[in-house]
């Protein structure tokens, strides 16, 4: 391959990975994990905005209907997470492989296959783009028209050639910047759901010979050179041979951003081992990433909360579930007081492990001086701790009443039935 592209590497990489049937069966748990975040996010503001704007038009539209279900997938952020690549895949990919398998009858092993591939191809991606440019760019916007191209390529049957065209023009598009954070704007959003567009409307051109650069990742106008400074090329084709990137991807448990799972993780220890009302400082040790997204001493919004070390920390201390309800005005209302004495930090294990393994330490003072201590080194829900397919499924049960489904066993079932090469159940 050594005279072949990047983006023709990874599609030949892809395309000889051999699929289980145990890869199928993951991908059928990850499937239902997106879904249920896509119909949970349309019981939310901008949920309500993306419905009303869709109105009776974008089923028709598998391209839109990929944004549609891209965008409310990733509203509530208790949406999947690849950590090598700090790419959300699910929310990219498998709106935009449902779309298609959707419009064109295609069974539920084709479409599993199709979402093994578009996590393959956006998170190999993702992990050779490097640290630098996560700082600016979101790298679930950047790096998921790449998986969302891989999959619809898969589903639609383009050859190498026409999926390396795809590959070129799903990155032409990709974007997505972090300044939304600033403002605490619904820009995140759009940043998935324009992702899963991309990848859909680049497979579909190629389908009918529309050319796409086959360089656009390592070529000297490209897409390393204009957002990666220090890219790692090498990485979209390293480890050829191991497993899935889907199975190395981490679920979520709690519906705030990723980086302060390890937080939330340590500290509901704690909750265990001290009176809250005894608590006089909070330390929280963690890497520079998290800082750099999820330092948010003072929280404005739900939103905002959910990227907030310091909240975070205060929920998972004084709450048994951090749930929807432990980010709302009352509960930030409520954890004002405490929130105001966690301070964070960053720290060594945690900063060099990052980002193979998100970890994270939080450290309690008590009334007379004594400390506790709780350290992680992987968040519940990553591979080291992975939830057991129990609580998958009734995480999904969860987030499909929360979005008003009727009986979500059923729509369970089906979805999770894909393994067994069903057809594609109807999505209320």
């Amino acid at each position: 391959m050594q005279n072949l592209t990047l983006t023709q590497q990874l599609t030949e990489l892809i395309a000889a990975k051999p699929v289980t049937t145990a890869d199928l069966e993951h991908a059928a748990l990850l499937t239902l994990d997106g879904l249920a975040n896509a119909l949970a996010g349309r019981v939310s503001e901008p949920g309500g905005i993306l419905l009303r704007w869709a109105g009776e038009t974008v089923v028709a539209d598998a391209a839109r209907r990929a944004f549609l279900l891209g965008a409310l997938t990733h509203i509530l952020e208790t949406d999947d997470l690849h950590r090598a690549s700090v790419v959300h895949p699910g929310c990219v990919v498998v709106p935009a492989a449902w779309a298609v398998a959707a419009r064109e009858g295609i069974r539920g092993h084709a479409m599993l296959k199709a979402v093994l591939w578009g996590f393959e191809a956006a998170t190999r991606v993702g992990m050779a783009v490097g640290p630098s440019h996560y700082r600016i760019w979101h790298n679930t916007a950047t790096c998921g028209p790449y998986g969302s191209a891989m999959a619809a390529a898969a589903l639609l049957q383009l050859d190498a050639p026409a999926t390396v065209h795809a590959l070129g023009n799903a990155g032409t598009q990709s974007s997505g910047l972090w300044q939304f954070l600033e403002a605490g704007t619904m820009t995140k959003h759009l940043h998935a759901g324009r992702a899963a567009e991309a990848g859909v409307l680049a497979a579909d051109l190629a389908r009918f010979g529309f050319t796409g650069p086959p360089a656009i990742l390592e070529g000297a106008k490209g897409w390393f050179v204009a957002t990666c400074p220090d890219a790692d090329p090498d990485a979209v084709t390293r480890d050829a041979d191991g497993p899935w990137q889907l199975l190395r991807t981490s679920i979520k448990p709690w519906p705030s951003c990723r980086h302060t799972h390890p937080t939330i993780d340590a500290a509901q220890e704690l909750r265990h081992r001290v009176v809250a009302g005894t608590i006089e400082q909070v330390e929280v040790e963690t890497y520079p990433a998290a800082l750099e997204v999820c330092d948010r001493p003072l929280p404005q919004s739900d939103y905002e909360a959910k990227f907030s070390l310091q909240h975070c920390a205060a929920a998972a201390l004084t709450r048994e579930n951090v749930d929807f309800a432990a980010f709302t005005q009352s509960a930030r209302a409520e954890l004002a007081d405490l929130r105001e004495r966690v301070v964070v930090r960053v720290a060594e294990p945690y900063a060099s492990a990052y980002p193979q393994a998100w970890g994270g330490a939080v450290t309690v003072t008590v009334r007379g001086g004594e400390r506790v201590t709780a350290r992680r080194t992987h968040a519940k829900g990553d591979p080291e701790a992975a939830l057991s397919p129990v609580e998958l499924i009734a995480k999904a049960r969860m987030l499909m009443a929360y979005g008003g489904v009727r009986e979500p066993d059923r729509l369970i079932d089906a979805i999770l039935a894909l393994s067994d090469d069903s057809v594609l159940p109807e999505l209320p």
